[in-house]
Protein backbone atom coordinates (compact mmCIF):
# COMPACT_ATOMS: atom_id res chain seq x y z
CA UNK A 1 0.00 0.00 0.00
CA UNK A 2 1.32 3.62 -0.75
CA UNK A 3 0.83 5.94 1.83
CA UNK A 4 -0.43 9.43 1.63
CA UNK A 5 1.46 12.63 2.36
CA UNK A 6 0.25 14.54 5.67
CA UNK A 7 0.82 18.29 5.58
CA UNK A 8 0.21 20.86 8.33
CA UNK A 9 -1.79 23.47 6.51
CA UNK A 10 -3.29 25.81 9.69
CA UNK A 11 -2.05 26.81 13.23
CA UNK A 12 -3.80 28.02 16.61
CA UNK A 13 -2.38 28.87 19.49
CA UNK A 14 -3.96 30.05 23.13
CA UNK A 15 -0.52 29.64 25.79
CA UNK A 16 0.47 31.71 29.00
CA UNK A 17 2.83 33.46 26.90
CA UNK A 18 0.39 35.04 23.95
CA UNK A 19 -3.29 34.54 22.78
CA UNK A 20 -2.72 33.76 19.36
CA UNK A 21 0.03 31.88 16.84
CA UNK A 22 1.57 35.30 16.21
CA UNK A 23 1.81 36.27 20.31
CA UNK A 24 3.12 33.19 21.15
CA UNK A 25 5.74 32.57 18.88
CA UNK A 26 6.76 36.14 19.65
CA UNK A 27 6.94 34.95 23.33
CA UNK A 28 8.90 31.66 22.71
CA UNK A 29 11.74 34.01 20.16
CA UNK A 30 11.94 36.70 23.02
CA UNK A 31 12.30 34.25 26.37
CA UNK A 32 9.42 35.24 27.73
CA UNK A 33 8.30 33.34 31.26
CA UNK A 34 4.53 32.65 31.52
CA UNK A 35 5.13 32.14 35.14
CA UNK A 36 3.28 34.11 37.82
CA UNK A 37 1.14 34.35 41.29
CA UNK A 38 -2.01 31.94 40.92
CA UNK A 39 -5.25 34.53 40.30
CA UNK A 40 -8.02 32.01 39.50
CA UNK A 41 -8.50 30.54 43.58
CA UNK A 42 -6.51 32.04 46.95
CA UNK A 43 -3.34 29.95 47.05
CA UNK A 44 -1.43 30.99 50.54
CA UNK A 45 -2.47 27.60 52.02
CA UNK A 46 -0.43 25.55 49.22
CA UNK A 47 2.94 24.44 48.91
CA UNK A 48 3.03 26.03 44.86
CA UNK A 49 1.46 29.37 45.08
CA UNK A 50 2.28 30.60 41.40
CA UNK A 51 1.45 28.76 37.78
CA UNK A 52 1.47 29.53 33.68
CA UNK A 53 -2.50 31.27 33.86
CA UNK A 54 -3.78 32.74 30.42
CA UNK A 55 -3.07 36.35 30.24
CA UNK A 56 -6.12 38.82 29.69
CA UNK A 57 -8.48 36.09 28.20
CA UNK A 58 -12.10 36.34 28.40
CA UNK A 59 -13.89 33.63 26.60
CA UNK A 60 -17.00 36.22 25.93
CA UNK A 61 -14.76 37.65 22.96
CA UNK A 62 -15.05 34.21 21.44
CA UNK A 63 -17.44 32.33 22.67
CA UNK A 64 -21.30 33.32 23.19
CA UNK A 65 -21.53 33.35 27.25
CA UNK A 66 -24.87 30.45 27.01
CA UNK A 67 -22.98 28.41 24.66
CA UNK A 68 -19.67 28.91 27.16
CA UNK A 69 -21.31 27.79 29.84
CA UNK A 70 -22.07 24.57 28.27
CA UNK A 71 -18.08 24.05 28.34
CA UNK A 72 -15.33 23.72 30.75
CA UNK A 73 -12.55 25.61 30.21
CA UNK A 74 -10.40 23.05 28.78
CA UNK A 75 -13.13 22.35 25.92
CA UNK A 76 -13.22 26.82 25.60
CA UNK A 77 -9.56 26.79 25.16
CA UNK A 78 -9.77 24.15 22.22
CA UNK A 79 -12.80 26.01 20.50
CA UNK A 80 -10.42 29.49 20.73
CA UNK A 81 -7.11 27.47 19.03
CA UNK A 82 -9.31 25.62 16.49
CA UNK A 83 -10.96 28.92 15.38
CA UNK A 84 -7.80 30.26 14.67
CA UNK A 85 -6.19 27.54 12.99
CA UNK A 86 -8.98 26.76 10.70
CA UNK A 87 -9.08 30.24 9.63
CA UNK A 88 -5.42 30.27 9.17
CA UNK A 89 -5.34 26.88 7.10
CA UNK A 90 -8.01 29.54 4.74
CA UNK A 91 -10.53 26.10 4.41
CA UNK A 92 -12.95 26.33 2.38
CA UNK A 93 -15.73 25.51 5.04
CA UNK A 94 -18.54 24.92 2.53
CA UNK A 95 -16.73 23.34 -0.48
CA UNK A 96 -15.57 20.00 1.47
CA UNK A 97 -16.86 16.87 2.26
CA UNK A 98 -17.83 16.56 5.89
CA UNK A 99 -17.45 13.27 6.12
CA UNK A 100 -14.46 13.27 4.81
CA UNK A 101 -13.22 15.73 7.67
CA UNK A 102 -12.54 14.15 11.01
CA UNK A 103 -11.33 15.88 14.59
CA UNK A 104 -9.09 14.22 16.33
CA UNK A 105 -8.09 15.87 20.23
CA UNK A 106 -5.99 15.34 23.26
CA UNK A 107 -6.53 16.07 26.92
CA UNK A 108 -4.82 14.25 29.68
CA UNK A 109 -7.11 15.13 32.40
CA UNK A 110 -10.20 17.31 30.86
CA UNK A 111 -13.24 19.08 32.63
CA UNK A 112 -11.24 19.15 36.23
CA UNK A 113 -12.70 22.28 37.80
CA UNK A 114 -16.32 21.39 36.84
CA UNK A 115 -15.22 18.22 38.56
CA UNK A 116 -14.01 20.28 42.13
CA UNK A 117 -17.01 22.87 41.67
CA UNK A 118 -20.14 20.47 41.21
CA UNK A 119 -18.47 18.40 43.79
CA UNK A 120 -17.96 21.29 46.04
CA UNK A 121 -21.56 22.54 45.64
CA UNK A 122 -22.74 18.50 46.74
CA UNK A 123 -20.98 18.62 49.71
CA UNK A 124 -21.73 21.84 51.03
CA UNK A 125 -25.66 20.65 50.39
CA UNK A 126 -27.53 18.85 52.49
CA UNK A 127 -27.43 15.44 50.72
CA UNK A 128 -29.53 16.11 48.16
CA UNK A 129 -28.12 14.92 44.80
CA UNK A 130 -28.13 18.28 43.25
CA UNK A 131 -25.91 18.35 40.27
CA UNK A 132 -25.85 20.59 36.97
CA UNK A 133 -27.43 18.66 33.90
CA UNK A 134 -23.93 19.49 32.45
CA UNK A 135 -21.75 18.64 34.96
CA UNK A 136 -21.14 14.82 32.59
CA UNK A 137 -20.57 16.54 29.47
CA UNK A 138 -18.74 19.64 30.92
CA UNK A 139 -16.82 17.13 32.36
CA UNK A 140 -15.56 13.99 30.05
CA UNK A 141 -12.82 14.84 27.83
CA UNK A 142 -13.97 13.83 24.19
CA UNK A 143 -16.78 16.16 24.64
CA UNK A 144 -13.87 19.01 23.27
CA UNK A 145 -13.60 17.23 20.02
CA UNK A 146 -17.79 17.10 20.27
CA UNK A 147 -17.74 21.24 20.51
CA UNK A 148 -15.41 21.28 17.59
CA UNK A 149 -17.59 18.82 15.17
CA UNK A 150 -20.62 20.07 16.31
CA UNK A 151 -19.50 23.77 15.38
CA UNK A 152 -18.22 22.88 12.15
CA UNK A 153 -19.96 19.87 10.84
CA UNK A 154 -17.05 17.76 10.51
CA UNK A 155 -18.57 14.24 9.99
CA UNK A 156 -15.72 12.16 9.63
CA UNK A 157 -12.98 10.00 12.54
CA UNK A 158 -13.81 11.94 16.09
CA UNK A 159 -12.67 11.54 19.29
CA UNK A 160 -9.90 12.06 22.48
CA UNK A 161 -6.76 10.59 23.30
CA UNK A 162 -6.00 10.62 26.98
CA UNK A 163 -2.57 9.32 27.48
CA UNK A 164 -1.54 11.83 30.37
CA UNK A 165 1.02 14.48 29.20
CA UNK A 166 1.57 12.77 26.17
CA UNK A 167 -2.01 13.29 25.03
CA UNK A 168 -2.01 15.55 22.30
CA UNK A 169 0.81 13.90 20.21
CA UNK A 170 -0.76 11.00 20.46
CA UNK A 171 -3.58 12.85 18.89
CA UNK A 172 -1.38 14.22 16.18
CA UNK A 173 0.17 10.35 15.95
CA UNK A 174 -3.22 9.31 15.12
CA UNK A 175 -4.62 11.76 12.71
CA UNK A 176 -1.37 11.61 10.50
CA UNK A 177 -2.03 7.56 10.56
CA UNK A 178 -6.00 8.12 9.17
CA UNK A 179 -4.75 10.31 6.87
CA UNK A 180 -1.55 8.71 5.13
CA UNK A 181 -4.16 5.68 4.96
CA UNK A 182 -6.44 7.71 3.31
CA UNK A 183 -8.95 7.40 6.12
CA UNK A 184 -9.63 11.30 5.49
CA UNK A 185 -8.79 14.18 3.94
CA UNK A 186 -8.66 16.57 6.59
CA UNK A 187 -8.62 16.19 10.42
CA UNK A 188 -7.90 19.00 13.37
CA UNK A 189 -6.10 17.82 15.68
CA UNK A 190 -4.00 19.04 18.73
CA UNK A 191 -4.69 19.88 22.34
CA UNK A 192 -6.28 21.71 25.84
CA UNK A 193 -6.06 21.90 29.37
CA UNK A 194 -7.20 23.31 32.02
CA UNK A 195 -6.05 22.42 35.54
CA UNK A 196 -5.21 25.14 37.14
CA UNK A 197 -7.63 25.12 40.28
CA UNK A 198 -7.71 23.70 43.80
CA UNK A 199 -7.65 19.99 42.91
CA UNK A 200 -4.78 20.24 39.87
CA UNK A 201 -2.40 22.29 42.22
CA UNK A 202 -2.97 20.71 45.15
CA UNK A 203 -3.36 17.26 43.36
CA UNK A 204 0.86 17.99 42.05
CA UNK A 205 1.45 19.00 44.92
CA UNK A 206 0.97 15.97 46.55
CA UNK A 207 2.65 13.91 44.00
CA UNK A 208 5.85 16.82 44.97
CA UNK A 209 5.80 17.11 41.17
CA UNK A 210 5.13 20.81 41.00
CA UNK A 211 8.40 23.76 41.28
CA UNK A 212 8.11 25.13 44.66
CA UNK A 213 9.87 28.22 43.96
CA UNK A 214 7.50 30.78 45.32
CA UNK A 215 9.95 33.46 45.90
CA UNK A 216 10.89 33.69 42.13
CA UNK A 217 7.91 32.05 39.73
CA UNK A 218 9.09 33.64 36.35
CA UNK A 219 12.55 31.30 36.91
CA UNK A 220 10.94 28.56 38.35
CA UNK A 221 10.32 26.35 35.31
CA UNK A 222 14.40 25.35 34.67
CA UNK A 223 14.48 22.47 32.78
CA UNK A 224 18.36 20.80 32.88
CA UNK A 225 19.06 23.20 35.71
CA UNK A 226 21.18 21.59 38.40
CA UNK A 227 19.09 23.42 40.96
CA UNK A 228 15.03 22.74 38.96
CA UNK A 229 13.01 20.77 41.19
CA UNK A 230 9.41 20.60 39.41
CA UNK A 231 7.35 21.69 36.56
CA UNK A 232 5.41 24.86 36.61
CA UNK A 233 1.27 24.20 35.74
CA UNK A 234 0.31 25.50 32.58
CA UNK A 235 -2.70 25.68 30.35
CA UNK A 236 -4.46 26.50 27.11
CA UNK A 237 -4.51 24.97 23.61
CA UNK A 238 -2.76 24.26 20.31
CA UNK A 239 -5.07 23.07 17.30
CA UNK A 240 -2.82 22.07 13.99
CA UNK A 241 -5.25 21.58 10.63
CA UNK A 242 -3.62 18.28 9.18
CA UNK A 243 -4.19 17.33 5.62
CA UNK A 244 -3.48 15.05 2.74
CA UNK A 245 -1.16 16.32 0.98
CA UNK A 246 -2.51 16.16 -2.59
CA UNK A 247 -5.57 17.52 -1.37
CA UNK A 248 -3.75 20.52 0.07
CA UNK A 249 -1.85 21.36 -2.94
CA UNK A 250 -5.05 21.21 -4.90
CA UNK A 251 -6.73 23.99 -3.28
CA UNK A 252 -3.57 25.98 -3.21
CA UNK A 253 -3.14 25.85 0.60
CA UNK A 254 -0.18 27.15 2.19
CA UNK A 255 2.32 25.09 3.91
CA UNK A 256 4.11 25.04 7.44
CA UNK A 257 5.26 21.32 6.52
CA UNK A 258 4.93 17.72 6.36
CA UNK A 259 4.07 15.24 9.24
CA UNK A 260 7.04 12.28 8.19
CA UNK A 261 6.73 9.84 10.99
CA UNK A 262 6.28 9.26 14.50
CA UNK A 263 6.61 6.57 17.55
CA UNK A 264 5.01 5.47 20.31
CA UNK A 265 6.27 3.20 23.31
CA UNK A 266 6.02 2.26 26.96
CA UNK A 267 8.13 2.48 29.90
CA UNK A 268 6.26 -0.50 31.11
CA UNK A 269 8.06 0.55 34.74
CA UNK A 270 6.38 2.84 36.94
CA UNK A 271 2.88 4.71 37.36
CA UNK A 272 4.68 8.68 37.49
CA UNK A 273 8.13 7.78 37.50
CA UNK A 274 10.46 7.31 34.15
CA UNK A 275 12.27 4.49 33.53
CA UNK A 276 16.08 4.76 35.36
CA UNK A 277 18.02 3.72 31.69
CA UNK A 278 15.40 5.69 29.68
CA UNK A 279 13.97 2.22 28.00
CA UNK A 280 10.93 3.91 26.59
CA UNK A 281 12.26 6.87 25.64
CA UNK A 282 15.13 5.28 23.22
CA UNK A 283 12.51 3.00 22.07
CA UNK A 284 10.18 5.96 21.05
CA UNK A 285 12.72 8.04 18.98
CA UNK A 286 13.78 4.48 17.43
CA UNK A 287 10.71 3.96 16.23
CA UNK A 288 9.88 7.48 14.80
CA UNK A 289 12.82 7.69 12.76
CA UNK A 290 12.25 4.46 11.25
CA UNK A 291 8.46 5.11 10.46
CA UNK A 292 9.61 8.70 8.96
CA UNK A 293 12.32 6.15 7.19
CA UNK A 294 15.32 8.93 7.69
CA UNK A 295 18.23 8.39 9.58
CA UNK A 296 19.63 10.11 13.25
CA UNK A 297 22.00 12.69 11.59
CA UNK A 298 19.05 14.07 9.27
CA UNK A 299 17.76 15.98 12.84
CA UNK A 300 17.91 19.42 13.29
CA UNK A 301 16.00 20.33 16.34
CA UNK A 302 14.45 18.23 19.27
CA UNK A 303 12.22 20.33 21.11
CA UNK A 304 12.50 18.01 24.40
CA UNK A 305 9.68 17.19 26.88
CA UNK A 306 12.07 18.71 29.60
CA UNK A 307 9.60 19.54 32.06
CA UNK A 308 12.21 20.81 34.71
CA UNK A 309 12.01 17.72 37.01
CA UNK A 310 15.35 16.19 38.67
CA UNK A 311 14.64 12.39 37.30
CA UNK A 312 12.81 13.28 33.80
CA UNK A 313 15.39 16.05 32.19
CA UNK A 314 18.55 14.05 32.13
CA UNK A 315 16.93 10.84 31.37
CA UNK A 316 16.01 12.19 28.45
CA UNK A 317 19.19 13.95 27.55
CA UNK A 318 20.92 10.79 27.53
CA UNK A 319 18.42 8.62 25.96
CA UNK A 320 18.90 11.41 22.88
CA UNK A 321 22.71 10.51 22.95
CA UNK A 322 22.33 6.91 22.89
CA UNK A 323 20.09 7.01 20.16
CA UNK A 324 21.65 10.15 18.41
CA UNK A 325 25.46 8.98 18.93
CA UNK A 326 27.70 11.95 17.81
CA UNK A 327 25.52 13.66 16.22
CA UNK A 328 23.66 14.91 19.17
CA UNK A 329 26.29 17.26 19.58
CA UNK A 330 25.15 19.04 16.00
CA UNK A 331 21.66 19.13 17.29
CA UNK A 332 20.04 22.22 18.72
CA UNK A 333 18.21 21.10 21.87
CA UNK A 334 15.60 23.03 23.96
CA UNK A 335 12.38 22.69 26.16
CA UNK A 336 9.65 25.56 25.82
CA UNK A 337 8.43 24.81 28.77
CA UNK A 338 10.73 26.78 30.20
CA UNK A 339 8.79 29.31 29.05
CA UNK A 340 5.26 28.48 28.69
CA UNK A 341 5.20 25.81 31.76
CA UNK A 342 3.78 22.19 31.66
CA UNK A 343 0.03 22.68 29.63
CA UNK A 344 0.40 18.59 30.02
CA UNK A 345 -2.57 17.30 27.55
CA UNK A 346 -1.85 20.13 25.42
CA UNK A 347 2.30 20.05 25.51
CA UNK A 348 2.61 18.36 22.61
CA UNK A 349 0.54 20.57 20.67
CA UNK A 350 1.55 23.74 21.52
CA UNK A 351 5.80 22.22 21.02
CA UNK A 352 5.07 20.55 17.71
CA UNK A 353 3.92 24.36 16.73
CA UNK A 354 6.98 25.25 18.12
CA UNK A 355 9.01 22.96 16.05
CA UNK A 356 6.65 24.09 12.68
CA UNK A 357 7.60 27.90 13.40
CA UNK A 358 11.61 26.83 14.21
CA UNK A 359 11.39 25.48 10.66
CA UNK A 360 9.28 28.50 9.11
CA UNK A 361 11.67 31.10 10.18
CA UNK A 362 14.87 29.79 10.75
CA UNK A 363 14.94 30.65 14.92
CA UNK A 364 15.22 27.93 17.23
CA UNK A 365 13.62 28.74 20.58
CA UNK A 366 15.32 28.73 23.86
CA UNK A 367 15.57 26.84 27.43
CA UNK A 368 15.29 29.95 29.42
CA UNK A 369 16.11 30.10 32.86
CA UNK A 370 19.74 28.37 33.02
CA UNK A 371 21.46 29.42 35.60
CA UNK A 372 23.94 26.74 37.02
CA UNK A 373 25.31 23.47 35.07
CA UNK A 374 24.43 20.14 35.84
CA UNK A 375 27.49 18.09 35.66
CA UNK A 376 25.47 15.09 34.93
CA UNK A 377 24.94 16.52 31.63
CA UNK A 378 27.22 16.78 28.92
CA UNK A 379 28.59 20.35 28.19
CA UNK A 380 29.00 19.75 25.10
CA UNK A 381 25.55 19.41 24.24
CA UNK A 382 23.56 22.62 22.59
CA UNK A 383 20.75 23.57 24.73
CA UNK A 384 19.58 26.03 23.73
CA UNK A 385 20.10 27.80 27.10
CA UNK A 386 18.54 31.30 27.79
CA UNK A 387 18.50 32.99 23.99
CA UNK A 388 16.98 32.00 20.77
CA UNK A 389 19.79 30.90 18.15
CA UNK A 390 19.20 31.34 14.25
CA UNK A 391 19.52 27.81 12.35
CA UNK A 392 18.01 26.45 9.30
CA UNK A 393 15.69 23.92 10.47
CA UNK A 394 14.78 21.08 7.69
CA UNK A 395 13.53 17.98 10.30
CA UNK A 396 12.40 18.92 13.79
CA UNK A 397 11.26 16.04 16.33
CA UNK A 398 9.10 16.52 19.31
CA UNK A 399 8.82 14.51 22.49
CA UNK A 400 6.07 14.55 24.85
CA UNK A 401 5.65 11.44 27.51
CA UNK A 402 3.07 10.82 30.06
CA UNK A 403 2.49 9.42 33.80
CA UNK A 404 1.93 5.36 33.20
CA UNK A 405 4.77 5.17 30.70
CA UNK A 406 2.81 6.57 27.86
CA UNK A 407 5.67 8.10 25.05
CA UNK A 408 4.97 9.67 21.81
CA UNK A 409 7.47 11.11 19.25
CA UNK A 410 6.62 12.65 15.79
CA UNK A 411 8.87 14.59 13.03
CA UNK A 412 7.85 17.31 11.09
CA UNK A 413 9.73 17.86 7.65
CA UNK A 414 10.05 21.62 5.95
CA UNK A 415 8.64 21.77 2.55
Amino acid sequence: MILKRVVVTGLGALTPIGNTLEAYWDGLKNGTSGAGPITRFDSKLFKTKFACELKNFDIANFIDRKEARKMDPFAQYAMVAVDEAIKDANLPLAELNPNRVGVIWGSGIGGLLTFQEEVKSYTRGDGTPRFNPFFIPKMIPDLSAGHISIKYGFRGPNYVTVSACASSTNALYDAFTFLRLGKADIIVSGGSEAAICEAGVGGFNALKALSERNDSPETASRPYDKDRDGFVLGEGAGALILEEYEHAKKRGAKIYGEVIGGGMSSDAYHITAPHPEGAGIIQVMYNALEDAGISADQVDYINTHGTSTPLGDIGEIKAIQKVFGDHAYNLNISSTKSMTGHLLGAAGAIESIACLMAMNHSIVPPTINHFTDDEELDPKLNMTFNKAQERKVNIALSNTFGFGGHNFSVIFRKI
